[in-house]
């Protein structure tokens, strides 16, 4: 392997060194560590911003506190207030990203060792990352399971669930499914723990994108290694910028990806990746539509919320109740029955159809 020394006489590093330090056959084992930024230009709103955020704007389902809806206990007692938002999460709705394609690139070039992602939208999936590169570090929607007895239910008899406007239930013992998103109460996967360490010793650069670091014991991942780092962010985060290694280019995630990609020499090897990910839309689909901006989606996910009545914390509700977990599932399904789900769909395509737009005149 082809050795590479950083310039110690020409200041800081910036992402043309990076460029070339990639570019140098010296990395092999590059990680990624992202989170909901890396998804915001898709049209899915992230979790922790002010006002745009999602937890910003569930306070329509009255929710205790807005992280409830992915709290074990609560979702055992009100499971709608998950599923109203899986409605509106739910994958098939979202192109992936510039920055998605970009690893994918990685991968093509035999670079990636693995993608950390904080994120539930199976988009690194979607822009045909190997499943065996991608670490889902709070899960995701890929899979569903029972959380009394484990059965696995398939993805095709929840999806007919969700669209029936009914709480999925195990066939085997009756309980509440959900799909293997990590809830506030619940283990991280045991995969994350079990190649971590592995990982971050064999790693000679780390690229960490679109995150707060915020959240344990992902946000530790940037500051266990030695390597060279690169942040993509709106904002710096954790120890960046404090080691003589490390590049933080600040600002949207998927522009920062492309000129990586510009410096490397790989721009058109990443627009032939990302343009394979396009949703396919007749022309009539295409004219019938008008763009629609993020906010506008958030309103389509506050109209679904409002239609759902759910009981004030104050009620007593148990998961062994089971008259009361019945009148739970007949509240969901009867406040969801007018929800124009359709509206909500036609505005998530709608702002898809937006950023593609914008993309190619780009």
């Amino acid at each position: 392997m082809a050795k590479f020394k950083f310039p110690t006489n020409s200041g800081p590093p910036d992402l043309s060194t990076m460029a070339t330090y990639l570019t140098s056959g010296a990395v092999r084992n590059v990680v990624v560590m992202v989170g909901a930024g890396i998804s915001t230009a898709a049209g899915i709103p992230d979790f922790r911003s002010p006002k745009t955020g999602l937890y910003h704007n569930l306070s329509r389902l009255n929710l205790p506190y807005a992280e409830a809806v992915f709290d074990i206990d609560y979702f055992r007692k009100r499971p709608e207030a998950f599923y109203t938002l899986a409605h509106e999460l739910y994958p098939g709705k979202f192109r992936p990203t510039m920055f998605h394609s970009f690893v994918k690139v990685l991968e093509e070039r035999g670079m990636l060792r693995r993608v950390y992602t904080q994120n539930i939208d199976t988009l690194e999936r979607i822009a045909g990352v190997s499943d065996d590169k991608i670490v889902e570090a709070h899960g995701s929607f890929a899979e569903n399971h029972c959380i009394d007895c484990g059965k696995e239910m398939s993805k095709e008899d929840l999806e007919v669930s969700m669209k029936k406007n009914e709480i999925p239930k195990c066939k085997r013992c009756g309980g509440l499914v959900k799909p293997d998103i990590v809830f506030f109460g619940e283990a991280l996967p045991a995969r994350f723990f079990k190649l971590t360490t592995s990982d971050l010793q064999a790693a000679d650069l780390i690229i960490v994108a679109g995150t707060s670091l915020q959240v344990h014991p992902f946000a530790s991942l940037p500051s266990q290694v030695s390597c060279p780092r690169i942040l993509f962010n709106l904002e710096s985060v954790g120890d960046f910028g404090r080691r003589k290694t490390d590049v933080v280019v600040l600002g949207p995630c998927d522009e920062g990806a492309r000129e990586l990609a510009e410096k490397c020499g790989w721009e058109n090897q990443l627009d032939g990746l990302w343009s394979k990910t396009a949703i396919v839309k007749s022309i009539e689909e295409e004219e019938a539509e008008g763009a629609k901006t993020q906010k506008e989606v958030l309103d389509s996910i506050n109209r679904a919320a409002e239609n759902v009545k759910i009981p004030d914390e104050k009620e007593e509700i148990t998961s062994e109740n089971a008259d009361a977990d019945n009148a739970a599932d007949e509240t969901f399904v009867t406040a969801t029955e007018s929800i124009e789900v359709e509206e909500v769909t036609v505005a998530i395509e709608e702002l898809e159809i937006t950023a593609e737009k914008e993309e190619a005149q780009v």
